[in-house]
């Protein structure tokens, strides 16, 4: 008995351990659940693939950026590079909210025009980096309530939202310029204040369906985000949250570009209708047409896309903003299947893409050549084909590939969407690129290259030349003008140039030939973007440069290719 009690006792102590263990690792499982959105929650999110970005504040007044345009002492974004000065004095920009009265504002008016646009979602800015809170903050003082407005923006969208069924997902910047704790030795105490605001988001409006953070490449430890996401998590368990805060989240956040073809992790393109977030006079806005192009792209390299419209000070959505909404929902309710509920892929190509479903592949085109398009070969058999956009098509499949072709009178001028019905599923067909370069025959794929400049060895100039659409080739830090050029290895004839640019940065540029030790120029342009192609009269060199002496950031080229003149058939 005296051996027996105590190993008794050693038992039921190492179960007890074994329980406190136990619990401790599910408690840890739990709180690291808390810290990734659950699968149905991302899934949901994905088939949703069209948001509405809404940039809105006093900052509205100035026709300026928002955050941006303040100009005074700035803490510096933790772990990044510095940024320029503002145009507004600090003492006038903070003081905009006193004259902040928007009467013409509506909450049910926005969100109607974002279910008539086609739109699943809304993001909405709720504070910036001037610290300005658009809604009732019982830590902030001022904020909305103090303004001759008067009313609590936020609650007054999150409920137009929530009778509209459209999700919301809360913008909130990390960093705040004006708050006397950031970025210094009581950065903790700000943490706190931080960490308030969002429990007041998470508590005082019924669901809300996302945080939108946007602090990139910060350490976790800066917002303390662990303990933030479990905190948001207990609160709004069916939420979403992006990559911007430190940790992975649940998507990453590709600014003003379309995303790179990518199936492994859910990603959305958040880009600006004219050229800022914020209210500006008269600004340039993207065409439908361009417009359009983004969605598809998005959709059909497997990303969402949230496209900003940025409401007037005096509460307004501006009409051509709106006009332009309600036409990309006018192309959505006629071709929405092409978009909603898909998957990008199985090709990645340059000239449309192709989402998917079920057993249904659909081919985007959105811009055509002089020849049929090629697609790469498929284990699944086609058996039957149809044109969403009407007319009819050609469609012919063999080992080797797929062909198609629309005559000219049935070729939409924004998206013509070619259906495949498959004899299985499509989601399991692996990706398949199609890149320009190959499909139409470069004189340049792989031959050597030099550049002004490259950001790393990780973006060395030949990523420009590989065929390789998920590669990139970046010139120096903190430069606005650079070169890149080719080798072609001896001297050929061209007449024909693509190339694929990111973040339309370059507003002028070159494309110049070397005779001697002088490069002489036989082609000018603008802008870029991400497909430019021009023919030109036949060049012959062997050394060709891309030349770009205008930029507005760091020039970035994913490729530049040359093409040999197009024989003509003999008759």
């Amino acid at each position: 008995m005296k051996i027996l009690i105590p190993s008794i006792l050693v038992i039921s102590l190492s179960l007890m351990g074994c329980d406190m263990r136990t619990m401790a690792a599910d408690s840890e499982d739990k709180d690291q659940d808390l810290l990734k959105a659950k699968p149905k929650v991302v899934e949901a999110w994905r088939d949703m693939r069209f948001g509405v970005f809404i940039c809105w504040g006093p900052a509205s007044l100035t026709g300026k950026e928002v955050g941006f345009a303040r100009n005074g002492p700035r803490q510096p974004f933790p772990w990044r590079g510095k940024h320029r000065r503002g145009t507004v004095p600090a003492e006038v920009y903070d003081n905009l909210y006193k004259k902040f009265d928007a009467p013409k504002f509506d909450a049910q008016k926005w969100i109607g025009l974002v279910k008539a646009s086609g739109a699943k979602y809304i993001i909405f800015l709720t504070n910036h980096l001037a610290g300005f809170s658009m809604w009732d903050s019982k830590l902030d003082d001022p904020d909305i309530m103090d303004s001759p407005l008067g009313r609590d923006v936020t609650g007054e969208i999150i409920k137009a939202c929530q009778e509209a069924g459209i999700k919301v997902i809360l913008y909130y910047c990390q960093c705040d310029w004006t708050h006397p704790d950031y970025a210094t030795k009581n950065h903790d105490r700000y943490l706190k204040y931080f960490h308030g605001q969002i429990r007041e988001l998470c508590s005082n409006y019924g669901k809300i369906d996302g945080f939108w953070f946007d602090v990139g490449r910060s350490p976790a430890t800066a917002w303390k985000s662990e303990s933030l996401f479990k905190m948001i998590r207990r609160l709004q368990p069916d939420i979403i949250i992006n990559s911007r805060c430190g940790l992975s989240g649940d998507y990453d956040t590709p600014e003003q570009h379309v995303g790179k073809f990518q199936l492994r992790r859910p990603w959305e393109t958040c880009m600006t209708l004219g050229t800022q977030w914020a209210w500006k006079p008269n600004d340039r806005l993207k065409s439908l047409k361009q417009c359009i192009d983004v969605l598809v792209k998005c959709a059909a390299r497997d990303g969402n896309l949230a496209l900003n419209t940025n409401p007037m000070p005096d509460g307004r959505i501006e009409p051509r903003q709106a006009t332009r909404f309600r036409e990309i929902g006018q192309w959505l309710k006629k071709h929405g299947e092409s978009i909603y509920g898909t998957r990008g892929g199985p090709f990645a190509t340059t000239w449309g893409g192709t989402t998917r479903k079920g057993n249904t592949i659909y081919v985007h085109v959105l811009k055509w050549t002089d020849k049929p398009l090629i697609l790469p070969p498929i284990k699944r058999k086609i058996v039957s084909h149809s044109m969403l956009t009407g007319g009819t098509a050609s469609v012919k499949q063999t080992d080797k590939g797929i062909t198609m072709d629309v005559p000219p009178m049935h070729r939409n001028d924004l998206d013509t969407i070619i259906k495949l019905e498959l004899d299985g599923s499509a989601m399991d067909i692996g990706p398949r690129t199609a890149p320009f370069a190959l499909l139409h025959g470069a004189i340049s794929i792989g031959k050597r290259a030099k550049a002004s400049g490259e950001w790393s060895t990780a973006y060395r100039a030949a990523k420009a030349f590989d065929a390789d659409e998920s590669t990139r080739w970046g010139d120096a830090p903190d430069t606005k003008s650079g070169w890149l050029a080719v080798d072609l290895g001896e001297e050929q004839t061209f007449d024909r140039v693509f190339i694929s640019e990111g973040w339309d940065r370059v507003r002028s540029f070159e494309l110049q030939m070397k005779k001697g030790d002088s490069w002489q120029t036989f082609f000018r342009g603008t802008t870029i973007g991400e497909d430019f192609s021009a023919t030109f009269p036949p060049v012959t060199a062997r050394h060709v440069r891309l030349n770009m002496p205008e930029a507005i950031n760091v020039p970035t080229i994913w490729e530049f290719h040359l093409f040999a003149p197009k024989r003509e058939k003999r008759k």
